[in-house]
């Protein structure tokens, strides 16, 4: 499918009118030479850098309700998504502006385990729309934790790795009363942002509460042509809290409300009219067991609702009606024992999920009846699995072991979709159970002044429920209908890391890389003896396990500090995939680079990043892959904290995209271009 593309009105434009960038340049001028109201100099707050000696581990600063958490931040009001591009490991596959599912060691979301809170959430969507990420908002979380192959294998079952999305929370800290709000404005899109805050803590509870609303139209590319249906609504909701029964045992709660309309799908046949997620969970923690500290146990449940349907589309050749629903129940119990050279952790956690999805086909003459199937036929998934890690501690050196079981059972409940899967499969099973394990060793040693990391380990995982019983689910980028297979071996992998750092007072650097032998490698493949059920798809493929495939990720980082207030970082990145044919595998990134300038002084920020990619050449056209060109963007941040009393409001302005440069990565579907120039302006005004 080609993008929808028009010319860019001129009210746009007008905006700013032909000195717009006078008007950029005054602003900038005036957060650069605004002097501090009631100034209260020095308050800056340092943490110290260091590196994670065993975990390859990145986590990424995505929220924060103080001042000084703010000017970490490049753009402190952008979406998930974009602060989860900025980690090292992560792109991000852009179908659309809203919702980009994230990748990890070029691995898409089936070979991941994406937790919120340590809690399993899982989409309603069989076209990928509504990944975990787009359920929470930048307002209702602090970081993101993003690890590596199986180190990721404590939030669950996985091969690429895991993101665990960790929810703010006043934690007991005994700060009363305190709120913020915050509003935020882009050009390129019309964007629009407003959210409120008000959190309450003491020693005995504390409750947290915000929402933010979003609201965006089209956008437009760096030619200056409109990117149709790009537009999005939404709003989000959350609320925790935790009770103090006595010191040594808390109550604690989790709500989250999230909703967005009329969300346009530029590089896709279908837009969606909702997506609706409730997340809801309870917990208790208790900080002595007996010879065991940190016992955390948690009961959640979640309700994700999707609908996708083509009714704003001028031009379909059969209007459809796509609607999913996915409801997870789960729990986690964990806790901790500390000796003089031993830190284990063991975790007990199952999830319970239930994933329906449903096409209805309305043909364009009124005498013929609709069309009917079930794309998920009401797939049960029951998994339970227990975890355990031990950190020895060695003089100079540490060892870090751990494991995971798991028994997992997939169930299809449906009768009339359970009998549509027997027109391929006669023999199939009503339920199938699957056993996965996983194994890690990570070594650390401490050669003066090097670090050196290294780790082998091996884990595998079930098919997912698209892969196992996803029936005739159309890819438009390769213009396929895929058919799932219940049959499918589970995918296992072999996974060998390496890192080497240096660390200095004014400098540090690591070269880091890992390889993945995964075998029964699960990919569609083409049936030629199948046809296609939707209208210009060239035929159907159905999910089958390769004898294997490798990737390879190779980064190098670096860090320099020019003066106490300004400071350099640069990386740069290789990965290569293919499979045992040799052939390319999808969706692997070209040489990848990003660098910047960042300074800090007293209440001031600024940063200016560039960031690209080299021509994609190890691509596969099979898949739909073409060759995206190189490209380089650069953009330029300032922000300043002002005080009031205790109070503070934090402005930030930027200019992305500075060149307007037109461009498409290897991870924006069907070649969707990404954003043109875009200014943008955030307020943030907390009340202490």
């Amino acid at each position: 499918m080609k993008t929808n593309l028009g010319i860019r009105p001129k009210s746009l434009w007008l905006t700013f009118g032909n000195n717009r960038c006078v008007y950029v340049l005054a602003m900038l001028f005036f957060l650069f030479f605004s002097k501090n109201l009631d100034a209260q100099e020095g308050i800056v707050e340092k943490i110290e850098d260091s590196i994670l000696h065993i975990n390859l581990d990145e986590v990424v600063l995505i929220s924060s309700r103080k001042a000084l958490g703010h000017q970490k931040q490049t753009k402190p009001l952008s979406s998930l998504d974009e602060y989860l591009e900025s980690a090292q490991k992560v792109n991000m596959v852009k179908r659309g502006a809203y919702a980009w599912e994230p990748t990890l060691n070029n691995m898409f979301s089936e070979r991941l385990s994406v937790t919120i809170d340590g809690m399993r959430i899982f989409g309603a969507c069989t076209d990928k729309m509504d990944p975990i990420t787009s359920y929470v908002d930048v307002s209702n979380l602090s970081k993101a934790h993003v690890v590596s192959g199986q180190q990721g294998a404590e939030h669950g079952t996985t091969i690429g790795g895991a993101m665990d999305l960790e929810l703010h929370k006043s934690n007991f800290a005994n700060t009363g009363l305190k709120g913020s709000l915050e509003s935020g404005f882009e050009t390129n899109n019309e964007l629009r942002i407003v959210g409120a805050a008000l959190d309450y803590s003491s020693d005995k509870f504390y409750v947290d509460g915000d929402i933010i609303y979003r609201k965006a139209e089209n956008y437009f590319d760096g030619k200056g042509n409109e990117v149709g249906f790009s537009q999005y609504g939404k709003y989000n909701f959350s609320a925790n809290g935790g009770y103090k029964v006595n010191d040594g045992n808390k109550l604690t709660a989790t709500l989250i409300f999230d909703e967005a309309r009329d969300v346009g799908y530029s590089a896709l046949p279908m837009d969606v009219s909702l997506a609706r997620a409730l997340i809801t969970s309870v917990g208790f923690e208790q900080d002595k067991l007996g010879t065991f500290s940190d016992w955390k146990s948690k009961l959640y449940f979640n309700k994700v609702t999707h609908v996708m349907d083509d009714s704003k589309r001028p031009d379909v050749p059969i209007r459809m009606d796509m609607p999913g629903w996915s409801d997870t129940y789960g729990f986690l119990s964990q806790l901790k024992k500390i000796t003089d050279k031993h830190n284990f952790l063991l975790k007990w956690d199952g999830f319970y999920n239930k994933s329906l999805a449903e096409m209805t086909m309305y043909p364009n003459n009124p005498n013929e009846s609709p069309m009917f199937m079930l794309t998920w036929p009401d797939v049960r998934t029951l998994n339970t699995g227990f975890y355990a890690q031990d950190q020895i501690d060695f003089k100079g050196s540490s060892l870090k072991l751990s494991t995971r079981i798991a028994i997992q059972n997939n169930k299809v409940a449906d009768e009339l979709g359970l009998n549509s899967l027997r027109i391929f499969y006669s023999d199939l099973e009503q339920s199938q159970n699957h056993f996965l394990k996983s194994v890690s060793a990570q070594y650390h040693k401490h050669l003066e002044p090097f670090h050196i990391n290294l780790g082998i380990s091996y884990g595998d995982r079930a098919p997912s429920v698209s892969e196992g019983y996803g029936f005739f689910l159309f890819n438009s980028f390769d213009n396929y209908d895929y058919i799932g297979n219940p049959g499918l071996k589970n995918e296992k992998s072999f996974e060998g890391n390496a890192k080497i750092s240096l660390q200095r007072a004014k400098f540090k650097t690591s070269l880091e890389g890992n390889i993945f032998h995964i075998s029964d490698y699960i990919i569609g493949e083409v049936d030629p003896m199948l046809s296609a059920m939707t209208i210009g798809a060239e035929g159907v493929k159905v999910y089958s396990g390769l004898k294997y495939a490798d990737l390879v990720n190779v980064s190098w980082d670096m860090e320099y500090s020019i003066l106490p207030e300004l400071k350099w970082s640069g990386t740069v990145s290789y990965h290569r995939g293919t499979d045992n044919d040799h052939r390319n595998l999808p969706f692997i990134s070209p040489v990848a680079y990003r660098s910047g300038l960042t300074y800090k002084k007293e209440t001031f920020s600024g940063t200016m990043t560039m960031k690209g990619a080299g021509k994609q050449t190890n691509f596969n056209g099979a898949f739909g892959e073409d060759q995206t060109q190189a490209y380089t963007v650069f953009s330029l941040t300032f922000g300043k904290t002002f005080y009031l009393s205790n109070d503070w409001v934090y402005a930030k302005v930027g200019l992305e995209n500075i060149f307007d440069e037109y461009y498409s990565t290897y991870t924006d579907w069907n070649n969707i271009p990404r954003m043109g120039q875009n200014f943008f302006l955030s307020l943030s005004y907390s009340i202490n």
